[in-house]
This record gives structure tokens, sequence and C-alpha cells, in this order.
């Protein structure tokens, strides 16, 4: 049991909360409601496996980079409470999981999830080469929200790739802020991050243009999927929260970060999930 929870803090579980009400949120457009229970719960399987298996990998390859964070050295890898071979283990028996997931869903389902798998496994070393990582992780995150729909629909439609592209940048968003902690490690180690590169306060500025055309791109979801007045309540909410998130991170103050990133993004998602569910249901 004490192995278990090793495990689980070593991918921070708890944070699979961020993904998933995406990934019900196509479900729930493509359903035009709820879908069937076996679907709801397949898709839950793969989305929370696609997250375990991306996170620990992620753990694994950054391994010797987090021993040598003051932030993230006290990892479960890097102080040594958890092998480099059990987390092989987690990650193997996640992807067989979703593979499972992804061919009980439907054919493409099945027929795309290698294109998935590329993303969730690459998008770990774009920070070496790259300072787009942050909406490569964006895109990669996206997928769960896409893949929603397709495993409902077994087909792409605009409003998918709508989804797809507001979570891209939500998700782009808040790395750009999460990422101004790390800029002094990222530049010692030569990793390409947009503080790195460019300093937290551009960083924050392209944090809010992100956060201002997620809530544009949001409003077309609700629009081309004709929801409800409750979408549109929830809209008004999570572009206050946003706006909240984006006013607490400073250049000369990143105190409040953890705040920004760990609270203020969990209950975005939540609320947009619901509030689109409500939106379809009572729509007028």
């Amino acid at each position: 049991m004490k192995q278990l929870r090793v495990l689980l803090d070593n991918i921070k579980f708890e944070h699979t909360i961020f993904a998933l009400p995406f990934a019900y949120l196509g479900m729930a457009l493509a359903a035009r409601g709820l879908p069937t229970l076996e679907q709801f719960i397949w898709i839950t399987i793969a989305m929370a496996s696609a997250r375990t298996l991306a996170m620990s990998l992620n753990r694994l390859i950054d391994r010797e980079l987090d021993a040598r964070n003051p932030r993230t050295m006290n990892r479960p890898l890097p102080r040594g409470t958890i092998s480099a071979r059990a987390v092989i283990a987690i990650s193997v028996a996640a992807f067989a999981l979703f593979e499972i997931a992804a061919w009980q869903l439907n054919a493409l389902c099945f027929a795309l999830s290698p294109l998935a798998l590329i993303f969730l496994v690459g998008y770990h070393y774009t920070k070496r080469f790259t300072w787009l990582s942050h909406w490569v992780l964006g895109f990669t995150d996206g997928i769960a929200a896409a893949g929603g729909w397709v495993a409902v629909r077994a087909s792409f439609d605009p409003l998918a790739l709508l989804l797809w592209f507001a979570v891209t940048l939500w998700i782009g968003g808040f790395d750009l802020i999460y990422a101004c902690q790390d800029i002094e490690i990222d530049r010692r180690e030569g990793l390409q991050s947009v503080p790195a590169r460019f300093g937290i306060a551009t960083a924050l500025a392209l944090a809010r243009v992100n956060h201002a055309i997620t809530v544009i791109a949001l409003a077309a979801v609700g629009i081309v999927a004709q929801l409800g007045f409750a979408f549109w309540i929830g809209l008004v909410v999570v572009a206050l929260l946003l706006a909240y998130e984006n006013a607490i991170v400073k250049p000369d103050d990143l105190s409040r970060l953890n705040l920004a990133f760990f609270n203020v993004n969990g209950y975005i998602s939540v609320i947009v999930f619901v509030s689109a569910l409500f939106g379809i249901w009572f729509h007028a």
C-alpha cells in the first residue's frame, strides 16, 4: 500500500482532474448529453491510463534533471523512494490499458492510438530543443478533448477540432506561467522555454493572450454546439478565473504561482464541463 501511494505521488495522479473533464466535455458534446455507461467507463480508463503513462515517462525521462532542480529534487525517483524499474512497469501497464480501452471504444480510436502515444511520449523531449514546448504540451492534453468526441462519434468533426484548439491554448497558457519558476534552472541546463528565452514578463504576457483566445474559442464552441444559458454563465466564471490566475502572478512576484496552477485550473476544467453539460440539457 505504501508503494502504491508513492507510485501515485510520483505521477501526481490527483492532477488527472485537469484533463479528464475536457475528455468528458468532448464526450458530452458528441453524445449531446451522456453517452452509454460502457463508453463512459472506457473513456475514463483511456484518459486515466494515458495520463499515467505520460507522467510516468516524464518522471523517468527527466529524473536526472529533477535531481539537479531544488524544486523537484524531492520527487520519489530522485530521492530513491521508487525505482526506475517500478516506473517502467507502471508505464507498460498504463500503455496496455490505454490500448485495450481504445480498442473497446471503436476502430478509429484504436487506429489513432499510436499517434496519441507519439505525443504522450514525445512531448517530454521538446523542451530540449524548442521553446514551443508549452504549446506541444497543450496540444497533447487537447487530445483528451478530441478523444472524448471520437470515442462517441467514431469520427472527427469541426467542433472537436475547435475544442482541441481551446484546450491547447488553455494548457499552453498556464504552462507558460508554471515555467516561470524554473527560469534559472532551464538556462543553466540549456533547456528551452519562453521564460528562459524571452524573460518572465514576456511569458506572462503571452499567457494572458493564450487565455483570452481560450475564452473566445470556448465561446465559439458554445455557439457551434448551440449550448444553452448555463454554459454562458460557466464561461463568464471561467473568464473571471483566468483573469484572476493571470493577475496574481507577476514578473517580480511568483509567490502565488502554485495557487494559480493547482487550484484555479482544476476549477476551470470542472466548470467548463459541468456548465456545458447543463447547457446541452437545458438548451431551448
